[in-house]
């Protein structure tokens, strides 16, 4: 079973739930336009950043290289009021993308964007006990490595921040993410505060593959005079952290 921010639908049931399966169908149907997807991530850069590396902070997640469909199905519940985020709800609305092409294209690019090693960890965290829970508990969805699964929409978890994964893994136990599976969110309730912090730890620890990571210095060419000065990640990237 999955441990955190899978991306099950909750099975269409209602008016919200058909909305945003019939959007999400629509977009994995149609063949994405990635460069227009570089125009469109203009809207995106003043949180994610020009990279797609969100912050070390965990306010923001790294979403570049995430897959494509789990990038279409969170935009499409957000636009369909399935999942609650106010900030994204503004930026995903029809103004912002206006219909299933444009979120096919802006979820092809951010994809193939290369990610950041160097994002948020837990120095000192209990990654042994981290390593069997994730087994145990996760690996069946999320995938051995944290590679996810593209067909099932289910996000990988590998390059992404410590504080965004314990952050989300809340609000999926509390009910605030209600696009997250039933049977995941029964599963996490009998998960220990050291469980929790363990697991997210370990999963934030998964080494990403060779041909994912950015080269030292990297700097989004499609963005040359996007300010990175304030981010934690680019902060450490600079200071050869």
């Amino acid at each position: 079973m999955s441990c955190v921010a899978a991306a099950y639908f909750l099975g269409g049931a209602t008016a919200v739930g058909a909305q945003s399966l019939a959007e999400f169908d629509k977009a994995m149907n149609l063949e994405p336009d990635v460069a227009n997807g570089a125009l469109l991530y203009r809207k995106c850069v003043a949180c994610h950043g020009a990279e797609g590396w969100g912050d070390a902070a965990g306010a923001y997640p790294q979403i570049a290289g995430q897959l494509a469909s789990v990038i279409i199905k969170q935009l499409a519940d957000i636009r369909a009021g399935n999942r609650d985020n106010p900030i994204m709800r503004a930026f995903s609305s029809q103004r912002a993308l206006g219909g299933a092409q444009e979120i096919a294209d802006v979820a092809a690019y951010i994809s193939q964007m290369p990610m950041s090693d160097r994002h948020g960890k837990a120095p000192g965290a209990d990654i042994r006990h981290g390593k069997k829970v994730y087994e145990e508990e996760c690996a069946d969805c999320h995938g051995s490595d944290g590679e996810g699964h593209s067909t099932k929409h289910i996000p990988a978890l590998r390059g992404q921040h410590y504080h965004y994964l314990v952050r989300q893994f809340n609000w999926i136990r509390n009910g605030r993410r209600r696009n997250a599976d039933p049977d995941m969110v029964e599963q996490i309730k009998r998960f220990s505060a050291r469980d929790v912090t363990s697991v997210m730890a370990y999963a934030a620890s998964l080494p990403l593959p060779p041909e994912k990571v950015a080269p030292f210095g990297y700097r989004n060419p499609d963005f040359p005079q996007h300010w990175r000065g304030w981010r934690p990640v680019a902060e450490a990237e600079r200071q050869g952290q």
